[in-house]
């Protein structure tokens, strides 16, 4: 078997998309295990950057439904690409607020969705922010967790460009 047709076996295997689903799913358990089991308080950019990763979820539960079919393969793309590429703009300005120390930076306390969309309403356990943008409740080595998250996006953007690599290949080809 050629090469790209082994790496387009991968990207075109179901068990991938689930494994992307999979990993968003464990970071949104993770920041509920955060928020209630520790009793940190997420603020707004900790709201956007856990809507950012739901984002990642549903695009692992798109590129699943038909891995093998360009139709819902590449809206799948467009998901996980729009989403790890908003989270990680989230996450590095989330950073920026921490490390301000003029205490110019400032986020709102409320999230600013749309009225069509109004999660910190709909669903308050999970996008209604309690904490401060500024405010570093948590660190492991060393590191925040909107540093932590900063990571975490733009390894899921790596793995995008790994994955789409492959795509390009596979179309070359053909």
């Amino acid at each position: 078997m050629e090469n790209s047709e082994t790496g387009y076996s991968l990207v075109s295997d179901p068990r991938a998309w689930w494994l992307l689903a999979a990993s968003a799913l464990a970071l949104e358990v993770t920041a509920l295990w955060f928020q209630y089991g520790m009793g940190l308080d997420p603020c707004v950019m900790c709201v956007y950057e856990r809507l950012a990763v739901f984002g990642l979820f549903f695009a692992g539960l798109i590129g699943a439904l038909g891995p093998r079919r360009a139709i819902l393969r590449w809206p799948g793309y467009l998901v996980w690409a729009l989403s790890a590429g908003w989270g990680l703009l989230l996450a590095v300005e989330h950073v920026g607020f921490q490390s301000d120390e003029t205490g110019t930076l400032s986020c709102s306390f409320l999230p600013n969705f749309p009225g069509w969309l109004k999660l910190e309403e709909w669903l308050p356990a999970l996008f209604l922010p309690t904490g401060y943008c500024d405010d570093v409740q948590w660190q492991w080595l060393g590191v925040t967790m909107a540093e932590w998250m900063v990571v975490v996006f733009a390894i899921y953007l790596v793995i995008l460009l790994g994955v789409l690599a492959i795509e390009m290949q596979r179309l070359r080809s053909a």
